[in-house]
């Protein structure tokens, strides 16, 4: 462009499936603005104003340097095509049980949802529009978070909430204000997720497992013997990953193969307890398999496939949503104790508390069970609650990933001071303020680190793996 303003375009992109992402760097005067993403795709945008034009340049000019050495190179905006992206195929037949569940209330999203997560405080629930909802348990709309592309799973590591989507990024939600905490390589088709302790673990279309550390770098992948792997869930043991195949659980290090079990029929969800993995399967099972040594426990045989399993604590009960509307619910050892409709199509994922079931279904409802014996029992002689319907507030809250990281002049009263350094060849984050470990690296978003330079967050929390997560909006010290 003529004039001040100065724009370099990179694409890195591969033939037969690898790599569809994209780079933008803009410089405006002292401003240089960032826009980075799958290509096809709009696209996130980070900004930064730096206290002259020659600053500037020279930030723009590392920033390229640093993606041309990555293999990048220049290109044509909407030259290539946009990677594709495998959204779930279901089909959801109406439930050929008896009575309906004893719902009591229930969320429209508005579309398709897979992602849900219940905690002590709040429900969770992300759709395939990108809209992310958080409600109480009594089914008040409290927040939206508006996220760029689809939600594949909802995932929590301690009290730490992120939001897989379509375009490979990963966002932590546990602020008002979401980040991109991971970003999945473009070559990498999601299919699941699962965080421990900040590792990243991706199950992904063609049976791969990739794991990411809470640097967002790659540690270490395997290709399992199955497809399409709709299951990883880990511990500080092992990673088990469920394919069309069965399960195979490996060391949380990388080191090999624990072991493999075959499953009747592919697994299309997964979950876990401290000593055992749940598949569910299209062969209309939940199938419970040692995590010592994978052998087969239990056998919850349903009348459809399987779309979505969940435990009581320990296992007591085992839940299951079939591709039929229908949910189940066994004991331990595999005896049915009931089966109901949902009234709100085939359940994409589930989650148990507190003697109430929340399910995700496929016409996008977030649904609360009352799980509880007398409740079952009522409303298997016909008598169920009436549901409420759930509306969103004219005036909610709603948050996006910021498009710019603001500045301040001093720091914050409170607010903790980190500093980007190079150590070892690459940007690290560590803390700059009394009172933290100053050698703990600070998970913090790549696309806004520049060297040298510092920022103001409002909390920062040690994680068991060693390193510290960011609390609160990040804002740069000028």
């Amino acid at each position: 462009m003529s004039g001040t303003r100065t724009t370099t375009y990179l694409e890195l992109s591969q033939e037969g499936g690898g790599a569809h992402k994209f780079y933008e760097v803009t410089v405006d005067v002292t401003t240089v603005t960032v826009r980075y993403g799958r290509i096809g795709a709009a696209g996130q945008i980070q900004t930064s104003t730096f206290p002259s034009a020659e600053r500037a340049r020279a930030a723009a000019a590392k920033k390229v340097g640093e993606k041309v050495r990555k293999g990048y190179a220049p290109a044509v905006p909407g030259g290539r095509a946009a990677r594709a992206v495998t959204r779930r195929q279901v089909a959801s037949a109406p439930s050929t049980a008896r009575a309906v569940a004893p719902v009591l209330w229930r969320f429209r999203t508005g579309a398709p949802a897979f992602g849900i997560h219940i905690d002590e405080d709040r429900c969770w629930v992300g759709n395939q529009d990108g809209d992310v909802y958080t409600l109480g348990h009594d089914g008040e709309v409290l927040a939206r978070y508006r996220l760029p592309d689809g939600v594949k799973c909802l995932v929590a590591d301690d009290f730490w909430i992120y939001a897989g989507c379509d375009d490979g990024t990963v966002y932590d939600l546990s602020a008002k204000l979401p980040f991109a905490a991971y970003q999945i390589a473009s070559d990498v088709d999601i299919f699941w997720l699962d965080i421990h302790e900040g590792i990243l673990n991706v199950a992904d279309r063609d049976g791969g497992l990739t794991v990411i550390d809470h640097e967002d770098e790659h540690q270490w992948s395997r290709r399992s013997t199955g497809s399409h792997a709709w299951m990883v869930r880990r511990d500080a043991r092992a990673v088990y990953h469920g394919h069309s195949a069965g399960v195979t659980a490996y060391a949380q290090d990388g080191a090999g193969e624990l072991w493999h079990t075959p499953t009747t029929g592919a697994v299309l969800f997964g979950w876990q307890e401290d000593h055992a993995v749940y598949a569910g399967t299209n062969r209309n099972v939940v199938q419970r398999l040692a995590k010592s040594d994978g052998a087969i426990e239990a056998t919850y045989a349903c009348d459809s496939a399987v779309y979505s399993c969940a435990t009581a604590p320990g296992g007591r009960y085992v839940f299951a949503g079939d591709s039929s509307s229908s949910v189940y619910c066994f004991a331990a050892d595999g005896t049915r104790l009931w089966k109901l409709g949902t009234g709100s199509g085939s359940a994409l994922s589930m989650q148990y508390l507190d003697e109430k079931l929340y399910m995700v279904t496929t016409d996008g409802s977030l649904v609360c069970v009352d799980a509880s014996e007398a409740a079952i029992a009522a409303a298997q002689s016909g008598t169920v609650p009436t549901p409420l319907d759930i509306k969103s507030a004219a005036a909610l809250p709603t948050y996006a990933p910021a498009t710019t990281v603001r500045t301040v002049s001093a720091v914050p009263a409170g607010g903790i001071v980190v500093e980007c350094v190079q150590q070892g060849g690459r940007l690290r984050v560590h803390v700059v303020s009394d009172g933290y470990d100053p050698t703990w690296n600070v998970q913090f978003p790549r696309a806004v680190r520049l060297p040298g330079a510092r920022y103001v967050v409002e909390a920062l929390s040690p994680a068991s793996g060693g390193f510290y997560r960011v609390r609160g909006e990040i804002k740069r010290i000028l």
